[in-house]
């Protein structure tokens, strides 16, 4: 007897809820807002894609599964090559985050446009969509997976699952789906068949494989969502089921949340974008050093300590002082301050691996010391920067760049897909592109995005 047979002891049907919402769904009928920040996170996601293009990551992913590829369908970015849409998904899902400079759903710590736009990009080049529908769906999308990620609350992300793999692939198999048209049938099972297809290890933050999990899981949504569209089965129950995803995924969570305030409370209103390439619970402490640096004109090689208190959870996830490369150096505060003090500035260069060996880098940040203190909220940090002299200088952030309370504006945003595409593209090349993701949505064919970086 299939679990479906049980569906009266099981509680509310929360993925068919989900699935004929998604399905019934309206782009006119989705607020202003709402639209404007699709936009923006394509802009944000268009831009990471494109600076994590050539990383050594995406080459080392593109050089084993080249030969294995289909036929001619989607663009990896930056490639110069077509590949089979699935692939196309997963290289620009990997390319996306591999900076960390994606957008962070911060309730969750979710990046869900780089595994829902990617395999919406890679659909979009094989079947045509507007951009309207594009927009539409990466809504959608988004709005899927970061309510199942709420859902499942901290306690997943904890007990080691990597959240943007395990719920990301639900957004990209809504979103996939709703461009395919399914049914609400047909988007059940296919959000049954993400479910069985959810995984990623948090132990692999640090190495190649954590911008893996977020290309296998655009993969594999969009999988799901091809799949359904043929009538291929799941069960319609994957999540609230006793043997679903919400009870074998997670110890403990509020599987109400996917439903609640569906259509009226928007998750990409909650989504952030970075201002620096690393997790996002460095940021507040990043802040507090480059301010002090330029309001007391701070020589770095003048300091004798950097005292930070910080929430928790930035030592648990980013309490590593001594990282080896610069993947690691993304996930270590200590190696973040010292070279924001050292060079005035957080970007892509002070988090490569020559800039992690560096002497002057390494015995700067054995002059910092973390204090957790649980009475500092997630985007706050203290620092007190001690001198040679003797001197101290003090700051606290209340909110770091980049938080809901203090976003990115359009304009830093543009400033930001500059910067990572210029090793990519021509100066003229970055301004057709910013001009297509800003006139996205009136477009008649979504493609564009890849033909403005092509």
């Amino acid at each position: 007897m299939t679990e479906t047979a049980y569906s009266d002891a099981l509680g509310p049907a929360i993925t068919g809820t989900l699935a004929r919402f998604a399905v019934e769904s309206r782009w006119s009928a989705i607020p202003a807002a709402v639209q404007r920040e699709a936009s923006r996170a394509t802009i944000n996601w268009l831009g990471c894609a494109l600076g994590g293009c050539r990383d050594e990551t995406v080459e080392r992913l593109w050089s084993a599964l080249a030969d294995f590829a289909g036929p001619p369908q989607a663009t990896p970015l930056g490639r110069g090559a077509k590949t089979d849409v699935l692939t196309a998904a997963l290289v620009n899902a990997v390319s996306a985050n591999v900076l960390d400079f994606d957008d962070t759903h911060l309730a969750t710590v979710i990046h869900p446009t780089a595994v829902v736009a990617s395999a919406l990009l890679a659909l979009a080049e094989h079947r045509h969509i507007s951009g309207a529908e594009f927009l539409h769906a990466l809504t959608l999308g988004i709005e899927c997976a970061c309510r199942i990620g709420n859902a499942v609350g901290p306690a997943h992300y904890e007990d080691g699952w990597h959240i943007s793999g395990t719920c990301g692939v639900f957004g990209a198999a809504v979103a996939a789906g709703k461009i395919l048209g399914l049914d609400a049938q047909q988007m059940a099972w296919a959000l049954g068949i993400a479910a069985t297809e959810a995984s990623g290890l948090r132990l692999m933050l640090g190495s190649m494989t954590k911008s893996f999990n977020l290309g296998h899981a655009a993969r594999s949504g969009l999988n799901a969502a091809l799949l359904a569209a043929k009538n291929f089965t799941s069960s319609e129950r994957a999540l609230e089921s006793r043997t679903g995803f919400l009870r074998v995924l997670a110890t403990d969570g509020d599987s109400a949340a996917i439903t609640r305030e569906l259509g009226s409370q928007w998750e990409v209103l909650a989504n952030a974008y970075k201002p620096y390439p690393c997790g996002v619970v460095i940021h507040p402490a990043i802040d507090a050093c480059l301010d002090l640096r330029v309001q007391h004109a701070i020589d770095a090689s003048a300091i004798a300590r950097i005292e930070l208190r910080v929430n928790p959870l930035a030592i648990k996830l980013c309490g590593n002082p001594a990282p080896r490369d610069g993947l690691e150096s993304k996930l270590s505060i200590a190696h973040a301050v010292a070279a924001a003090m050292l060079d005035g500035a957080a970007g892509v260069a002070q988090f490569t691996d020559m800039r992690v060996a560096t002497s002057a880098v390494i015995a700067l940040r054995e002059k910092v010391a973390l204090t957790a203190d649980a009475a500092i909220g997630k985007e706050q940090a203290h620092a007190r920067v001690t001198l040679a002299g003797g001197t101290n200088h003090e700051l606290f952030v209340m909110h770091a760049r980049g938080s809901l309370a203090r976003p990115l504006s359009d304009a830093e945003l543009a400033t930001k897909f500059r910067a990572l595409a210029a090793g990519v593209l021509t100066p003229a090349k970055i301004e057709t592109a910013l001009a297509v993701c800003a006139t996205l949505e009136t477009r008649g064919d979504a493609a564009d995005l890849v033909r403005a970086v092509s």
